[in-house]
């Protein structure tokens, strides 16, 4: 039989949290972020939840390619733009629109022969200090744009680097309502944390919000609040099976390193599950895991393969027995991937992007609580 390790991705889970996005985002229409291959998900495995979102918005061209063989053919964004001129290309073939945070990528526009103009995302450097032009610089770009055959409706976009902590949104939004307050053409300025938190207020009302890992079941401001608190239900559920029990004496330790030392007898039960998995290495003992549902915790340095849990006081666990690592029990329960992250000081977007390739993965299609 093969190695009980199983990934599944939840169809009606990811629905769900759709219509969390909508809820929260008043009359804006809603961008499906699937970059990263869907954050670890898959894209071909998420479309199906995800397909009445207004748009797909992701870095690479090949994603794009992806999607329009599945038969999308509503809007497609790259939120980085092109990388070289021949992309442009393929986004007039593709029909594809795209970012423009540079003078170069301008000057990629101007020099392209294409008998369909391009719909632009004009992105602005609000204080993010990654991608996106400067305020000063902004309106310059625009007319730059604007003057081009090239290029069709222009867009304004940025992106906020604190929508999920206390300094919030107000700042930046004022500097970029600051520069381009009087331009036309559409706007969006929230990701996942600002849709949440800031989507609902009149004040910060765009044309388009970026719905990234909102969609796929974490909070994007835990521990603030949890995904249970934002209605959120996990997209991705991680379980495996325990494949040995061991007996531990008091002062036995477990595992690499001896990390671990039983302070009194206890049951241990090893799971098909390892840092080769996906599995963070650097968790810690204590990193919350289910067995049987029921709430237990990991013990000891993870392996490569392997990982040993506490189940000294779940009852008829043994060899056989589920636990989920991260998502929902085939018996219910739920353990949100937040959880998992901050034990291992991380986030969830790591522990769904490095779900590695050899690990099994299903799409439930039916329910979100299979």
């Amino acid at each position: 039989m093969p190695r009980p390790i199983l990934a599944t991705i939840h169809t009606a889970a990811l629905r769900a949290n759709l219509q969390v996005v909508r809820r929260h985002a008043g009359d804006a229409r809603a961008w499906a972020v699937v970059k990263a291959n869907a954050y670890g998900h898959g894209i071909e495995r998420v479309f199906e939840g995800l397909h009445a979102a207004d748009g797909f918005a992701m870095l690479d061209l090949g994603e794009a390619q992806r999607l329009r063989g599945l038969g999308w053919r509503g809007p497609i964004l790259l939120l980085e733009g092109v990388f070289e001129a021949r992309d442009l290309e393929l986004c007039s073939r593709l029909g594809l629109w795209h970012t423009v945070h540079c003078e170069e990528q301008i000057d990629m526009l101007a020099a392209h022969k294409t008998h369909e103009p391009h719909r632009v995302f004009l992105k602005m450097n609000s204080g993010m200090n990654r991608l996106g032009l400067r305020p000063a610089q902004f309106r310059a770009a625009w007319a730059r744009l604007d003057a081009l055959p090239q290029v069709d409706e222009i867009s304004l976009v940025t992106h906020f680097s604190d929508a999920d902590g206390a300094r919030g949104i107000a700042e930046q939004f004022a500097v970029f309502n600051a520069a381009c307050g009087d331009l036309p053409g559409e706007r969006s300025v929230c990701n996942s944390a600002a849709v949440l938190r800031f989507g609902s207020d009149a004040r910060v009302a765009s044309d388009w919000v970026r719905a990234g890992i909102v969609l796929y079941g974490s909070a994007p401001d835990f521990p603030a609040h949890s995904s249970t608190a934002w209605g959120l239900e996990p997209g991705m559920s991680l379980r495996a099976r325990i494949i040995g029990t061991q007996a531990l004496q008091t002062g036995e330790s477990v595992g690499y390193g001896s990390t671990f030392v039983a302070e009194r007898p206890m049951r241990i039960g090893v799971v098909a599950c390892g840092y080769a998995d996906g599995y963070p290495r650097h968790a810690p003992t204590g990193t919350p895991v289910l067995v049987d549902g029921l709430r237990s915790r990991l013990l000891g340095r993870v392996s490569m393969d392997m990982l040993t849990v506490d189940i000294s006081d779940t009852p008829g666990a043994g060899i056989g027995s589920e636990v989920t690592l991260w998502g929902r029990s085939a018996k219910g329960g739920v353990l949100p991937i937040d959880e998992v992250a901050a034990s291992a000081q991380t986030v969830g977007y790591e522990l769904m992007c490095a779900l590695a390739a050899r690990v099994p993965v299903v799409v439930d299609t039916e329910t979100a609580d299979a």
